[in-house]
């Protein structure tokens, strides 16, 4: 499914239950080996402070707040994934709604704080 198909959907959800989905559907396509179908991965080698990267373009952390969806995303061509916030011990971050959606801005205010299984 295409993001312009699922877009209207996802946005009628709440907020951290459309990244919760999107990241389930994305390990599904991962799993079924349907992400190729989806993504042609383009290598554009990067080098920077002496690291090697197959591509400039990498994932900031809070998308996979605990590492569970590497691959998948590996998958989608990112040079580098950062995963995270990990702390120390479980913590479930703010109270809810943590997320808000302001849609006239296509913008989002992100307040969940460091909600993750821990080390």
């Amino acid at each position: 499914m295409s993001y312009a198909l699922l877009r209207p959907f996802l946005f009628n959800l709440d907020p951290e239950q459309a990244h919760d989905l999107t990241l389930k559907l994305l390990e599904k396509a991962h799993k079924t080996h349907t992400l190729g179908f989806i993504y042609s991965q383009q290598s554009l080698p990067t080098e920077c402070m002496g690291l090697q990267f197959s591509n400039p373009v990498g994932l900031a952390a809070g998308l996979d707040k605990n590492g569970r969806y590497i691959d998948a995303l590996a998958e989608l061509g990112f040079g580098f994934i950062e995963v995270g916030t990990v702390t120390p011990r479980p913590q479930p971050g703010n109270d809810k709604p943590r997320l808000f959606r302001i849609k006239e801005a296509d913008a989002i205010i992100n307040r969940m704080g460091f909600n993750n299984l821990g080390v």
